[in-house]
């Protein structure tokens, strides 16, 4: 059984804007999306960090969901990204999906502290800290998982999370692909880093991992992140009127396998996503 198409609005998680971030995450809720998702780039002076905001957000909300993406494994130990996101999933009842991300802009991450990593082991590391974060969130008595870059010995995991909590990758690369397919439930790709002349490669990849794994690639969130305009003239894809958009995302429903959408509009946000909420979503949810 195909997994119900979600729809969801990005919120920037600047902190100049005072109530914008809250009143972008309601006005998501009222119009009826499915999601909010939140950048984690904490070596950003001009954001909040990812998980206060998050938690803030959830406070003032009452039904959508949220994800950051993703969360900047280097910089989060993934035994407290589990405790945290476990802890968050309880206490919102359910309404959080953990995006999750091996690292980019290392020389940031690298003087916040953080470690510097190459590819080979970036994707390594994220493979462990999926291994802690699942054992983390187990009932076992007692966790052991990870290996040489994170580990848990002994711990013994709680709070224990919801069954709708899961781990989307930000994924890109073949081995990357290939982990999301074989041990992630969700996969949170954007339009700017790959195109829709890309994504039928990405999702082959993915779904012969999960094959491989004895999963069922069906039941794999995938997520694709639309930056774009809604516009009265077409001047690309995803810039143009809502009418081209519905088609473009139909497309990439039916010809894909794509099950979500989140809109990044490149300007004026609270008009634009109102409009992908009120005039691209609704016909595209009708059976």
């Amino acid at each position: 059984m195909a997994l119900p198409v979600l729809f969801g609005a990005n919120i920037d998680p600047v902190w100049r804007e005072a109530d914008g971030p809250l009143r972008l995450a309601r006005q998501a809720e009222r119009d009826g999306l499915d999601l909010v998702t939140i950048q984690d780039h904490p070596y950003q002076a001009a954001f909040h960090d990812m998980w206060t905001l998050m938690s803030f957000l959830a406070a003032g909300t009452e039904r959508i969901t949220f994800v950051p993406t993703v969360a900047n494994l280097p910089l989060r130990p993934p035994a407290m990204l589990a405790k945290a996101a476990a802890s968050f999933d309880v206490l919102s009842r359910g309404r959080l999906r953990l995006g999750l991300g091996a690292g980019a802009f290392w020389e940031a991450i690298e003087a916040m502290g953080g470690p510097r990593r190459g590819k080979r082991e970036a994707v390594d590391a994220l493979a462990e800290a999926i291994e802690v974060i699942r054992a983390l969130w187990s009932d076992q008595r007692s966790a052991r998982a990870g290996g040489a870059h994170y580990r848990v010995a002994g711990i013994h995991p709680g709070p224990t999370p919801s069954g709708d909590l899961g781990i989307w990758l930000g994924a890109y690369g073949p081995r990357m692909l290939a982990l999301t397919g074989g041990k992630a439930d969700g996969w949170i790709p954007s339009l700017s880093y790959l195109g829709p002349d890309r994504l039928a490669e990405a999702v082959a990849r993915i779904d012969d991992a999960a094959l491989a794994a004895g999963r069922d690639p069906a039941l794999i969130r995938k997520v694709y992140n639309l930056n774009g305009l809604i516009a009265p003239a077409s001047r690309g894809p995803f810039h143009g009127p809502a009418e081209q958009w519905r088609a473009q995302i139909h497309e990439l429903v039916e010809g894909h396998g794509m099950n979500g959408f989140v809109y990044w509009p490149e300007q004026d946000h609270e008009r634009q996503l109102a409009l992908f909420a009120r005039e691209v979503v609704p016909a595209l949810r009708q059976p």
